[in-house]
This record gives C-alpha cells, sequence and structure tokens, in this order.
C-alpha cells in the first residue's frame, strides 16, 4: 500500500469511529467544526486568541471562520472584542458557559480515547501510542511553509531567539550574541512557519574571503520538537538550492563540536570536513560542500 492510499484509508477509518460525521459530535449538540474551534480557543492563552490566529491555526477563510464565530457567540460560548495591545485585531475568548462547554468536551474526548484503546493491551497501545506522533509529526511537517524573510521580520527575530538559547544552554561556556542578524549585503533568510510560528530558520551569505563564488550557511535551528521529522535536511536543502540559483559554486558552514545532531546532518548531506576559515569563537568544526 502506498503512503497516499494508507493516509486516506486511515482517515476513513478514523473519521467513522471519532464521530466526525455526526451532527453532534461526541454528544455535545455541536458539529466536529464547531467543537473544533472552541477547543483552539479553549486552549489558547487565558485572555484568549486573535482571530487572525484562529484562522491560521485552522486554515480557515474569513467568512467561514466569522460565521462559526457568530453561532458561538449566539450560543453565549465566546466573546469577541477588540484587542487591548492592538485594537485593529480582534480576540476570541470563552465565557463563563464556554469554559465550561469546553470542559465539557475535554472529559468526552477522554472518555473516547479511553474507549478506543481499551480493547488493545499495554504493548498494542504503545504500538499505537508511537506511530500516531509519528504520523502526526510528518503530517504536520509536510504542512510547513518555507518563505524568504529579513532579518528584522518577526518570524525571524523569534526564530533567532530561540536559537541564542538553545545554544547557550548546550555550549559548556555559554552563547552570547549581539542582538538580531544584520542586514548584510547579500544575505538571504529563510524561515519555516507551522500554525504560524517559527519552526526552522536558516540563511546564507557571501564569503569572498573563503573563495570565488563561496556562500556560508548560518544560523541553522529546528525547534526540538519538530526534531525527526526531516526538517533539518529539507532546509539546508532549500539553502543550497537558494545558493545555487545566487550563481554560488561551494557552500561552507561551521558549528560546535556538542551539536552531534547537525554534525550528522552535514555529513549525510555531503558535506566534508574542512580547516578553520573564520575566527569565529564558538566555532569547533568547519565544514564544505561544492553545489
Amino acid at each position: 500500500m502506498s503512503a497516499v492510499q494508507a493516509l486516506r484509508s486511515f482517515n476513513r477509518t478514523y473519521t467513522r469511529h471519532i464521530g466526525a460525521l455526526d451532527d453532534s459530535f461526541l454528544g455535545t449538540g455541536r458539529p466536529l467544526a464547531a467543537s473544533r474551534l472552541l477547543f483552539e480557543i479553549g486552549s489558547a492563552a487565558p485572555d484568549g486568541i486573535t482571530v487572525r490566529e484562529l484562522r491560521t491555526r485552522l486554515g480557515l477563510d474569513s467568512g467561514q471562520l466569522s460565521r462559526m464565530l457568530r453561532q458561538l457567540e449566539a450560543d453565549d460560548l465566546v466573546t469577541t472584542a477588540p484587542d487591548p495591545a492592538d485594537r485593529r485585531r480582534r480576540r476570541v475568548s470563552l465565557t463563563q458557559a464556554g469554559a465550561a462547554a469546553y470542559d465539557d468536551l475535554e472529559r468526552r474526548a477522554q472518555r473516547q480515547a479511553e474507549g478506543l484503546l481499551a480493547p488493545l493491551t499495554t504493548r498494542q497501545q504503545q504500538r499505537l501510542g508511537e506511530a500516531l506522533a509519528t504520523a502526526d509529526l510528518l503530517v504536520r511537517a509536510a504542512r510547513v511553509r518555507l518563505q524568504e524573510v529579513s532579518p528584522a521580520h518577526p518570524s525571524a527575530e523569534e526564530a533567532v531567539r530561540h536559537y541564542v538559547a538553545e545554544l547557550d544552554t548546550r555550549f559548556p561556556g555559554g552563547f552570547a550574541t549581539g542582538g538580531p542578524d544584520p542586514a548584510e549585503p547579500g544575505a538571504t533568510y529563510v524561515v519555516a512557519t507551522a500554525d504560524g510560528a517559527p519552526v526552522a530558520y536558516g540563511g546564507i551569505r557571501p564569503v569572498p574571503e573563503v573563495g570565488p563564488g563561496a556562500a556560508e550557511v548560518k544560523r541553522m535551528w529546528v525547534h526540538g520538537e519538530w526534531r525527526g521529522a526531516g526538517l533539518g535536511a529539507r532546509m539546508l536543502r532549500h539553502l543550497e538550492d537558494l545558493a545555487a540559483q545566487q550563481g554560488f559554486g561551494r557552500v561552507v558552514l561551521d558549528t560546535h563540536a556538542t551539536l552531534t545532531e547537525a554534525i550528522a546532518l552535514y555529513e549525510r548531506s555531503d558535506y566534508r570536513q574542512v580547516e578553520r576559515y573564520n575566527d569565529n569563537p564558538y566555532a569547533q568544526v568547519f565544514f564544505s560542500k561544492d553545489l
């Protein structure tokens, strides 16, 4: 069975067993779509979530989301008001009745999941949990979007903050940085986003001091929760393609010896170790690849 066939078969089986086809999802009196929207609002921050964030997370167009929100408002489950931080945006939060409905939905979903798993042995449940976790990660990875951004883009700045924080934790002596990446001449940065949040980042910049036609891969970062989904390899290939499109014939990069996952990725991607080519105090291992 191909991956496409397996995915379609799983979708048919699962949607039938969880009641996705019922007008009253889990006996709540609401269809699945409205219940999913209620869940997203209820699981957000205590002060609610913006309409824009809901559209991004659920992949809904403005008209459909507005209709669904109006129904939840009519049922006294949610309220929509201007965002105090930016009154051009609207923020949605649960009412008291909405919080009760959310808790009831959670209890029903928990009981249903426990009921589905009950006939399985402990080992079978463990296997199913591992398989579903892998499937969830890979399906979400297939929906990740890569886009070129400036270093000042909010997603780029957020990604760099995560990158710096991780290096500061992993490097024996910590990691200090001068702040966001400067707008270097000829540099290109790429951010990968899922549900509107950055999950991977990287860039290339010309390094004529290394040699003619050379570009350097910089700031390679993948969110810890997304490792194992092949996102690092996808970002690296994308950066290499960008370098080739821009006329570079070679890419170089440096890394720290503690970043063993990154080193393994570069070696799998046909990079070869070379001598030091810069004075970066945090760099211990250097790589090069001909494009």
